[in-house]
């Protein structure tokens, strides 16, 4: 018995029509059917932050989305923001500062970062560490990360740039 649903979403502006598992995870979706690969699977459980994605614009789990559940809706990966060389300097700033090692929370900590610079640009360190909590690194210890975020407030603000 064949029990899929079509599904029609826009995945990095592109318009996509398929055929979705009902119960597959949106993250399932991206990496398997689509071949955006960028976020990854982590604890399957909504609490490592690999796995986030903009849904609408509001960052979500992916593994806490049905695909079902993106019908009509909008959906940004991390290729989309990259492709849109929207993030370009806040990845360079991880790279100068080191802040990945093994990149596998690497996606997820630029999503955070992203929506952090868009809606709170001003924000303290302390606020910085506070949003991006919820996304777990096993390798650089956060420091870095701070660091990396911290650099690109500064020059977007001395360069004029705000949300």
């Amino acid at each position: 018995m064949d029990d899929k649903r079509t599904i029609h979403l826009t995945v990095n502006g592109e318009s996509r029509h398929c055929a979705v598992a009902p119960r597959q995870h949106l993250v399932d979706f991206l990496r398997e059917d689509l071949g955006l690969t960028g976020s990854h699977l982590g604890c399957e459980h909504g609490v490592c932050g690999a796995c986030t994605v903009r849904l609408d614009g509001q960052v979500v789990r992916g593994c806490l989305v049905l695909a079902v559940q993106a019908d009509g809706r909008a959906i940004e990966t991390v290729e989309g923001l990259t492709e849109g060389g929207t993030v370009r300097d806040l990845q360079d700033a991880f790279v100068a500062r080191n802040a990945l090692q093994c990149g596998y929370c690497t996606s997820g900590m630029l999503m955070a970062a992203a929506e952090l610079l868009d809606t709170r640009p001003n924000a303290s360190r302390e606020q910085v560490r506070a949003w991006i909590s919820g996304n777990y690194c096993r390798c650089t210890g956060y420091q870095a990360i701070v660091d990396a975020i911290c650099d690109v407030q500064a020059s977007r603000r001395a360069a004029g740039v705000s949300a």
